[in-house]
């Protein structure tokens, strides 16, 4: 058993004069950029929230989730500027920079919230405090990871080729054969390419009237969509990688034609009009990640900027979710009002969550269950539970149940303040763990163009807004499918093609 180590040191081909200067340069643009960074997510952003004029109250509630935005920003800082590229460790930490650190902390300061709040402030101190003790266990399961080396494996613990995980070509090409043909019995079955590019509310009620949902049941429209989009990105993601890292196959007509016919493809299934924006941002990300897997400044640039378009963008992006005339107006006086009108209400729905499991106790594991058996039609298993964010919704007897329900909240309701200690713990060191392989996936040295982990890391990084806003039973449908096309392509065996150039 041999470790494999990874530093930023490590010497890339090309000119030997070459092999310091990128670390050199890195190391004093770091410096020049690190104060400003760290200056504006820790100390500004959030003083600007905090002068903002509103009915809030300062009290345990104010100074607890100012202390989680600085916590969550000077770790985002610590990702962007950290020398390894950090993947999904960098979008959990932007993830809750932007929902459950500034979001909330507007909400505080402005005394409005997206959903209300019908248990007392207590719960949202409690709330306000659990968060920040997940964020902690979080750090701690990254940096127990860290403290582990990894460590490459004998040929025969890998698998009866003695190679990493890779797409085998001809499981490859079935894989593509199944995205046009799923993706194309779902524009079929939903009335042609045309509804894609219309509304959300339109492709919802298309799916309605189809006959694939039953009463209190979506499982044939999740399966619908889900092999419609899925296998389809998918397929994408792997010629994408393929044209990125090899010149035979940027030389070879055949491969970049596929590419323009799945590019097509995606774009009518997976496209922002008709799409939520979770999923195009999943979407987006793993593309990019993919596209350009060892540019450490763009991995930089797409944190940076997702704080921006956090703030500024997405709380508009759904101007596509209703039809023509019936979108709901936009009014803002200030950048932060969206922040307190619309999509953020992580925070207090965790609060709200809290004030059901005092009423009605913590379910013990049925939720969690629920999610993991989401393929179980409700017709075959009459109790199967709702989603987390719809069961709290209806006990605050609201008509619109479409609610988020944050990971932290899943754990609370089944397990209770240990069992999501433990499980945002468990997390982190995953996430973590995937990182470290992640980047030595995407190196030269690494198993070259068919990588399954250097564009599983991409997708699941993508997807980790989906699973950290919640519920979960509505999140694991596509992430099943997912890994399922990923396990029937992955091989062990080193592949003679894969390695040339």
């Amino acid at each position: 058993m041999t470790s494999v180590h990874t530093s930023a040191r490590t010497p890339t081909r090309g000119k030997p004069s070459d092999a310091p200067a990128r670390p050199i340069a890195w190391a004093m643009l770091s410096r020049a950029l690190s104060v400003p960074l760290i200056l504006g997510l820790v100390c500004f952003l959030p003083a600007v929230i905090a002068a903002q004029p509103g009915s809030g109250v300062r009290d345990t509630a104010y100074w607890l989730q100012l202390v989680l935005t600085c916590y969550a920003g000077a770790r985002l800082a610590t990702m962007i500027l950290s020398t390894r590229r950090r993947l999904l460790q960098g979008v959990f930490w932007m993830f809750v920079y932007i929902a459950m650190g500034v979001a909330p902390f507007a909400q505080v300061v402005i005394g409005q919230t997206p959903t209300p709040m019908v248990g007392p402030r207590q719960d949202l101190v409690t709330a306000i405090a659990m968060i920040l003790v997940g964020c902690a266990a979080y750090d701690l399961g990254a940096l127990l990871a860290s403290r582990r080396p990894l460590r490459r494996r004998t040929p025969s613990a890998r698998g009866p080729g003695g190679g990493p995980a890779r797409a085998h070509p001809v499981r490859l090409r079935l894989l593509v054969l199944l995205a046009f043909a799923a993706s194309a019995f779902y524009v079929l079955k939903l009335g042609g390419p045309a509804v894609f590019f219309s509304s959300r509310q339109e492709i919802n009620e298309t799916v309605a009237a189809s006959g694939v949902v039953t009463e209190g049941s979506n499982v044939g429209s999740a399966f619908i969509k889900g092999f419609g989009q899925v296998p389809a990105l998918l397929a994408l993601l792997f010629y994408t990688r393929r044209l990125a890292t090899s010149r035979r196959a940027r030389r070879t007509p055949s491969t970049v034609l596929v590419w323009v016919a799945l590019a097509a493809l995606n774009l009518v299934v997976n496209n922002p009009i008709s799409n939520a924006r979770y999923w195009f941002l999943t979407v987006l990300m793993a593309f990019v990640f993919t596209a350009f897997p060892s540019s450490a400044a763009f991995y930089r640039t797409v944190l940076t900027t997702g704080v921006v378009g956090a703030l500024v963008v997405f709380p508009y992006a759904d101007r596509f979710r209703y039809e023509e005339g019936g979108e709901r107006p936009v009014q803002s006086a200030s950048v932060f009002d969206p922040l307190v009108t619309k999509d953020y209400d992580q925070m207090v729905m965790f609060a709200n969550t809290i004030s059901w499991v005092d009423t009605r106790g913590h379910t013990y594991g049925r939720q969690l269950t629920g999610s993991a058996l989401f393929f179980v039609p409700r017709a075959v298993w009459s109790g199967k539970p709702e989603d987390t964010g719809v069961r709290v919704g209806q006990w605050m007897g609201l008509r619109m149940t479409n609610l988020s329900a944050p990971l932290w909240t899943e754990f609370w309701v089944d397990l209770g303040p240990a069992g999501m200690v433990g499980g945002m713990a468990l997390i982190g060191y995953a996430a973590a763990r995937t990182d470290r392989r992640y980047a030595l996936a995407v190196t030269r040295a690494g198993p070259g163009s068919g990588s399954v982990l250097a564009i599983a890391a991409p997708l699941i990084a993508g997807y980790t807004f989906i699973l950290l806003r919640g519920p979960l039973l509505q999140a694991v449908g596509k992430l099943a499918i997912a890994a399922l096309c990923l396990v029937l392509i992955t091989t062990f065996r080193e592949q003679r093609a894969a390695r040339r150039r």
